[in-house]
């Protein structure tokens, strides 16, 4: 017996009950105040119950007006995805958010791809056929781009969750004639969405057109993102944040169901102004990123050093000395952290830096990790209070107060040569002033090793910096025993 109490909308907008636009209103204030709780740390927890309650109401609702399954094969659906979910979410660890939020982001694409396609194979029960058969004009363009929105999104997000998780590389893939092919490609999308719209139902082509859309934006994303190196990450997982929301979004004019229009509006656009964020951050246009390439030619040498000055090196025990005699210390985590997961010895030295009278703060760039509030993310999980954590604009001017600058696992973000040197490939990128401060300690693995801009950092070589040479989980470990 078919899952359905009340008739379903696709027929008019006469069947459908004055309750249901409602109950997508609600979803929908759901979703916006979601998203307003996720602009804070502190908030975060909240922003999600709101999610959770807006997508609650949003399914549902569609259950109950839509035949769609009956009720066994829907709750076995629910049961598996919830299943597989739950299990992933308990198994993952926080430092591989970024390549789970990517593989996330490329079932959103896939599951628009089988939407476009069920209703290219039967568009009647869609609704969106006219008293022939035949598909609507608008409707074919709504299930086009929806379809090609969403196949870019899966295989760009398998791309981006490959070199997130390691199984290929990070550094940018070159391809002779790049450009062209990819500016080639999108044209072709274009034409071929454009003359699907007007060819006949079952006419000569009108198959074949709908397939090759669907490859050719599965081929672009795979082009788009393998030239994409990994100082660019955060801007492609927001990116691909945002592709994912257009593709929900189209399909739900396809559809006709209004709380997928509004979700994937939302999420298309904070998507799209998280992408504007990060590439401000970054001094970079989303053009240059979608062009990929950042830093190649630079680390193309190698990761070697590129200066033979004089540097000083360090030992836990100095750290230690110093740290516990500075009245203020600001803590900048990057990527290398992450990596180490040294976040939670990280909160415990700053825990008993407190005790003995320290003045502790996080600074957190932008762009730091791989994935936007990466940092933010790995500090929340290791307990770290929300108020010691400070973006780069309202902490960056404490630096020239700070007694030491600790830095972990990070590198580019604290690189003067973004506002020194104008050749540099990160000239112009915002950073923090990390040498106005007393003392600056520098955790990193060696010094034969570069960011991903693969530029050398003056700050490894000031009189005032020690470097701490080692793994940052066991250096942040071997301070705490000295500390103690």
């Amino acid at each position: 017996m078919p899952f359905s109490f009340l008739s379903s909308g696709v027929e008019g907008i006469g069947a459908v009950p004055v309750w249901v636009p409602l109950a997508y209103l609600v979803a929908g204030v759901f979703f916006i105040l979601a998203l307003r709780g996720l602009s804070s740390p502190s908030t975060s927890r909240t922003g999600n119950r709101f999610g959770m309650a807006g997508m609650l109401i949003a399914v549902v609702t569609t259950l109950v007006t839509h035949d769609i399954a009956s009720l066994p094969e829907i709750l076995v659906a629910i049961a598996l995805g919830g299943s597989i979910g739950w299990i992933i979410a308990r198994r993952i660890e926080m430092t591989a958010m970024p390549q789970l939020v990517a593989a996330f982001h490329s079932l959103v694409g896939l599951a628009a791809v089988l939407v476009a396609l069920a209703a290219f194979f039967n568009p009647t029960a869609f609704g969106i056929a006219d008293a022939a058969g035949q598909i609507l004009t608008v409707s074919r363009i709504e299930m086009a781009l929806g379809a090609a929105i969403g196949a870019i999104t899966f295989s760009g997000s398998v791309i981006a969750f490959a070199k997130l998780n390691g199984n290929m590389s990070g550094s940018p893939i070159m391809l002779p004639g790049r450009h062209i092919i990819n500016l080639g490609t999108l044209i072709a999308i274009i034409v071929l969405t454009g003359l699907y719209a007007v060819s006949p139902l079952g006419g000569a082509g009108e198959g074949w057109m709908f397939w090759a859309i669907v490859i050719a934006a599965f081929i672009i994303g795979f082009l788009l993102i393998i030239p994409i190196g990994g100082a660019d990450m955060p801007v492609v997982v927001s990116m691909l944040n945002s592709y994912s929301g257009w593709a929900a979004a189209a399909m739900g004019f396809t559809l006709g169901n209004t709380a997928m229009i509004i979700t994937g509006a939302l999420v298309g656009s904070s998507g799209a102004i998280l992408s504007y964020i990060m590439c401000k951050a970054m001094n970079r246009s989303f053009i240059s990123v979608i062009a990929g390439g950042f830093g190649a030619e630079a680390s193309s040498g190698g990761d070697g050093v590129k200066s033979d000055r004089p540097w000083k090196r360090g030992s836990a025990e100095d750290a230690a000395f110093l740290l516990q005699e500075a009245e203020n210390v600001i803590i900048v985590p990057g990527y290398g952290m992450a990596v180490a997961q040294a976040q939670h010895a990280l909160r415990e030295m700053g825990d008993v830096l407190k005790e003995k009278g320290v003045n502790v703060r996080y600074a957190i760039h932008p762009v730091a990790g791989r994935m936007p509030g990466h940092m933010n993310v790995l500090l929340a999980e290791s307990n770290v209070p929300y108020d010691e954590v400070f973006e780069l604009e309202d902490i960056n001017s404490e630096f020239a107060q700070a007694d030491v600058a600790f830095i972990i696992g990070a590198n580019d973000v604290v690189n003067p040569a973004a506002k020194t040197d104008k050749s540099s490939p990160i000239y112009g990128m915002p950073v923090f002033d990390v040498e106005k401060a007393k003392t600056v300690m520098f955790i990193k693995r060696s010094m034969g090793g570069v960011g991903y801009a693969g530029v050398d950092n003056d700050v490894f070589y000031m009189d005032q910096t020690m470097m701490l040479l080692a793994d940052a989980k066991k250096m942040v470990e071997e301070i705490i025993k000295h500390l103690d």
